[in-house]
């Protein structure tokens, strides 16, 4: 059998996420790593038996490769993606698909020019939680949506802001709370209402950090074309990394998320839980956080059993896109301090 030749760049924390599973497939194999790091681009080619570059570029020219992996800080995911897709080379990215919506934009229509397959890591998705509302609501049972909220309080100290030369810099990372913690659960929220975004109305603070000068404090209401109004409220200076939660009441019933457990309760008394199976687990080496659990495992996954069939991951670049949409527009409406209309 041929084996998808895999690339990854970025061997930072995020690195395990990407590799050990990739590495537990038959289809693929890790042919080189890049880090402009050399000690850590080196440590990983031992660990995989690949090569490793410092230079991203010269890894893509030298190398024949099919798939890459971007595991970057924030700003380098477009320029690499589209640097990969002009080569013809398929990507899977990490979140966020850039920090300014435009570059993502760029980043689609490069891969649907080259006909490459450009997924994104959006792996709360694949949560068992998420998937029984998502489910629920497409199935009809849990009715239409009448609004919803969403809570992520989680802690990023000064210190964990000095330990790294790109997070917490708007030029490096985009922004703080929302485009790094917040964005998960904004991306869940958003792929449950499912319908275009018709305003974003917020606003953004640095209320506890010295270091820093992104936002710490997010918060407004989103308000869908199909007349949903959703809430959000986000800080990454609580004293410790409290389960997320959302809230949707819908004409049905009430559906909760807390951390990734899940449970609906219908007004005809019915109730449905769903969380994470303790048995379901994967090795991803020492390094990786516990609560990353095994749904990157299923997104990467389905990236590359879409690629074996020829067509779209779950999660293209251009679903994508509408989550990036939306949190431009966050930073957008709360640094001019007016809302953001989409026509």
């Amino acid at each position: 059998m041929s084996k998808f030749k895999v690339g990854i760049i970025g061997c930072g924390r995020i690195f395990p996420m990407h590799a050990y599973p990739v590495n537990a497939r038959e289809d693929t194999e890790i042919v080189a790593v890049c880090d402009n790091k050399e000690d850590r681009a080196k440590e990983k080619a031992e660990i995989f038996q690949c090569a490793y570059y410092t230079d991203y570029e010269k890894m893509l020219d030298s190398e024949d490769l099919d798939v890459l992996h971007i595991c970057l800080p924030h700003h380098l995911h477009a320029p690499v993606a589209i640097a990969a897709a002009k080569r013809n080379i398929h990507i899977l990215t990490e979140k966020p698909m850039s920090i300014a919506y435009e570059d993502a934009v760029e980043m689609v229509e490069t891969a649907k020019n080259q006909n490459v397959t450009l997924g994104v890591i959006f792996q709360n998705r694949y949560n068992p939680g998420s998937k029984l509302i998502k489910e629920m609501l497409v199935n009809g049972e849990l009715g239409a949506i009448c609004s919803g909220k969403l809570s992520v309080t989680w802690d990023r100290s000064d210190d964990y802001y000095k330990e790294s030369d790109w997070k917490g810099t708007w030029d490096k990372e985009g922004g703080g709370v929302i485009i790094d913690q917040a964005i998960h659960t904004m991306d869940l929220m958003r792929w449950f209402v499912d319908d275009e975004i018709h305003y974003v109305d917020a606003t953004i603070s640095n209320r506890a950090h010295e270091f820093i000068d992104v936002e710490d404090s997010a918060e407004g209401v989103i308000k869908y074309k199909n007349g949903v109004v959703t809430a959000f409220h986000a800080i990454n200076y609580y004293t410790y990394d409290a389960p997320v939660e959302i809230e949707l009441h819908c004409e049905s019933g009430i559906a909760k998320m807390v951390g990734d457990r899940a449970t609906v309760t219908l007004h005809d008394g019915r109730e449905f839980i769903a969380d994470n199976n303790p048995n379901e687990t994967f090795d991803y080496d020492s390094g990786a956080k516990s609560y990353w659990g095994v749904s990157h495992i299923k997104q990467v996954n389905n990236y590359y059993e879409a690629l074996q069939e020829g067509k779209q991951p779950e999660i293209t670049g251009e679903d994508a896109l509408k989550t990036q949409k939306m949190i431009t527009a966050i930073y957008d409406s709360g640094k001019k301090k007016e809302r953001v209309t989409f026509e």
